[in-house]
């Protein structure tokens, strides 16, 4: 019983942080004017994985949030916590 508790909690903890970082990146990267392409062609990924990750179906490795705060000027913690984006 506390097996399945945890795993649900678990679960819900995922997809919270999941929705914090696709809302953050969104934000981040309309409020800087770059399209997904150009985003990814700056920080080195695949459009599919902003694309992704926008939509909540991938979670960034630690790698790809550190390029993406680079490229997007912000902190790393302003896309995973979902604190709001300085410029």
């Amino acid at each position: 019983m506390k097996g399945k508790s945890l795993s649900a909690q678990l679960k819900k903890a995922s997809n919270q942080s999941a929705e914090t970082v696709s809302n953050s990146l969104i934000t981040l990267r309309n409020e800087r004017g770059f399209s997904q392409a150009r985003l990814a062609e700056l920080a080195g990924v695949d459009r599919k994985t902003i694309n992704r990750i926008e939509n909540g179906h991938f979670s960034p490795s630690l790698d790809t949030l550190t390029r993406l705060s680079v490229v997007l000027k912000c902190k790393l913690s302003d896309l995973v916590e979902g604190k709001r984006a300085r410029k």
